[in-house]
C-alpha cells in the first residue's frame, strides 16, 4: 500500500511535487560556496536568491550588528571572527495564523587537514548516491531539504490555501555558538513548532545536551633541559588535569538515568583538542595552555556545568604539590551551547513522526544526541517546540570527506513539504 494514502491528499500532492533534480542542484551549488563560520555572507545571498524564486514566497535580508548582538544577556559566545550576521528569511503563507519554523544553519566548519580528504571538499561530488564535500551533512544537506519542501508546498498549489505561514530561517554561526539564531529570533524569528534539519538520518531527536567551550593555563616551572629534574614541566602538570577530566567524564556520565541520554553510551564527553606550550626544545615547559569541550548535562544550565569544571579543576590542583601553589586557571572561551528537551509526547515529534512514516514507511526513532544545537535557542530564548529531523549521519559531521545521502535529502523535503500542508490545512 502507498503509505501516503494514510495522509490528506493536499500533503500527498506536496509530497509528491519534491523535484529531486533541484534538490541536487540546490545542494551542489551552495556547498561550492565556501562559507566557514565567520565568512556565511556569499552562501547566504544565494540562499535568498534561491528563495526568491519561490512563488509567493516573500523574502527579508537581515543584518544584526555583531557588536550589538553581543551585547544581549544571552549570547552564546564565538569562536571565529566576524563583521556580520547575514541572516535569510522567507514566509510562505498567510501571517497571522498559526506559524512554522523550518531552520537551517549556513556556516560550515574548516576543512582541517586538507591531505585527508580523497576529494575535492568544495566540489560537491556525487558518488554512488552520496554528496561529498564540507557541510553536505552538517548541514547543507538539511538546507537543500527544505529548500525543497517549500518549494514543492508551492508548486502542488497548497500555499494558497495554508491556513498560517511557514517561516524558513537561514541563520551563520551555528557552529561557533548560535549567535546568528539568537539574533533572528531577537528580531522576532519564532513560532508554534520548528524543525531543525541537522542531520538525524531522518530519526526524529527531542532531546540534546550541550557543551562549554574552556581553556587551562597550566604553569610549570623552567629550567636548562640537561637540568630537567630542576624544573617542572607544564605538560606533566596538564597530563594531570587530563586525568581529572576524565575521572570526572566518567562520574558525570554514570549519574544520568534519563533514557534518552543513557542509550547513547557517552552522552557528556570532555576532550582536550588544542594544545599549545614551550618556545625552546631545550627547555622544561614552564606554561600550557590547553583548549576543550566540556558536556553540559540534560536540564543543566551552562553556568552550573562550569561550577562542576571549575570544581574538578580545583580538587585536582589540590592534590597535587606543585599545583596546590601554583594553580590552573580555566576560563570559557567560545561558544557555550545550553541543552533542551521537547517531551516525547508533545505534538510536535508526535505529528512529525507520523508524518515520516507515512511517506517514508519507517516509523522514525525519538532520540536524544550529545552535541548542542541550535535548537536549545528557539526552546528557551524563543518559547517554540522544536526538535531536529534532517538527512545525514552525525558522526562523518566535520571530518574528512563529509558526505550525505542524496535520497536522504530527498525523503527528508517529501516529509517536511507533507508536515507543512498536513500542519496548516
Amino acid at each position: 500500500m502507498n503509505p501516503l494514502r494514510t495522509m490528506s491528499a493536499p500533503a500527498g500532492r506536496a509530497a509528491d511535487a519534491v523535484d529531486p533534480g533541484r534538490i541536487l542542484d540546490d545542494l551542489q551549488g551552495i556547498v561550492r560556496i565556501p562559507s566557514i563560520t565567520g565568512a556565511e555572507e556569499a552562501v547566504s545571498e544565494r540562499l535568498a536568491e534561491l528563495l526568491e524564486e519561490i512563488p509567493g514566497m516573500r523574502v527579508e535580508r537581515l543584518a544584526p550588528d555583531p557588536e550589538l548582538a553581543r551585547q544581549d544577556p544571552d549570547w552564546p559566545g564565538e569562536e571565529m571572527p566576524r563583521t556580520g550576521l547575514p541572516i535569510v528569511v522567507g514566509r510562505l503563507g498567510r501571517a497571522g495564523g498559526r506559524r512554522l519554523l523550518l531552520v537551517g544553519h549556513s556556516d560550515v566548519v574548516p576543512l582541517g587537514d586538507s591531505a585527508n580528504w580523497s576529494v575535492d571538499p568544495w566540489a560537491a561530488e556525487l558518488r554512488d548516491g552520496l554528496v561529498y564535500g564540507r557541510g553536505t551533512c552538517d548541514m547543507k544537506g538539511g538546507v537543500a531539504a527544505i529548500l525543497g519542501a517549500v518549494r514543492a508546498v508551492a508548486a502542488s498549489g497548497a500555499a494558497d490555501a495554508l491556513s498560517g505561514e511557514v517561516v524558513v530561517a537561514f541563520v551563520p554561526s551555528e557552529e561557533d555558538g548560535g549567535q546568528g539564531m539568537l539574533a533572528a529570533i531577537r528580531a522576532g524569528i519564532s513560532g508554534d513548532l520548528a524543525v531543525i534539519t541537522e542531520p538525524s538520518n531522518l530519526d526524529v531527536v527531542v532531546a540534546h545536551a550541550g557543551a562549554l567551550v574552556f581553556r587551562l593555563t597550566v604553569p610549570g616551572r623552567a629550567a636548562h633541559a640537561s637540568q630537567r629534574r630542576e624544573g617542572i614541566s607544564a605538560l606533566d602538570k596538564l597530563w594531570v588535569l587530563a586525568r581529572a577530566l576524565e575521572a570526572d567524564e566518567t562520574r558525570r556520565n554514570a549519574a544520568e538515568t534519563d533514557p534518552l541520554m543513557t542509550a547513547l553510551g557517552l552522552p557528556y564527553p570532555t576532550i582536550i583538542g588544542i594544545v599549545h606550550g614551550g618556545d625552546w626544545a631545550s627547555t622544561v615547559i614552564d606554561r600550557v595552555v590547553a583548549d576543550g569541550r566540556y558536556g553540559v548535562r540534560l536540564g543543566q544550565s551552562p553556568r552550573d556545568a562550569e561550577a562542576e569544571l571549575r570544581a574538578c579543576i580545583a580538587a585536582a590542583c589540590a592534590e597535587d604539590p606543585f599545583l596546590r601553589d601554583h594553580p590552573a586557571t580555566v576560563e570559557l572561551v567560545g561558544g557555550t551551547f545550553g541543552s533542551a528537551r521537547v517531551p516525547s509526547d508533545h505534538p510536535l515529534p508526535v505529528g512529525l513522526a507520523r508524518v515520516v512514516e507515512a511517506v517514508t514507511g519507517r516509523r522514525p526513532e525519538l532520540l536524544g544526541e550529545p552535541y548542542g544545537a541550535d535548537m536549545r535557542l528557539l526552546v528557551h530564548q524563543g518559547g517554540t517546540p522544536t526538535v531536529i529531523f534532517g538527512p545525514g549521519d552525525v558522526r562523518v559531521a566535520h571530518s574528512a570527506d563529509e558526505h550525505v545521502p542524496i535520497a536522504e535529502v530527498e525523503a527528508c523535503a517529501r516529509v517536511l513539504a507533507a508536515w507543512v500542508v498536513d500542519e496548516l490545512i
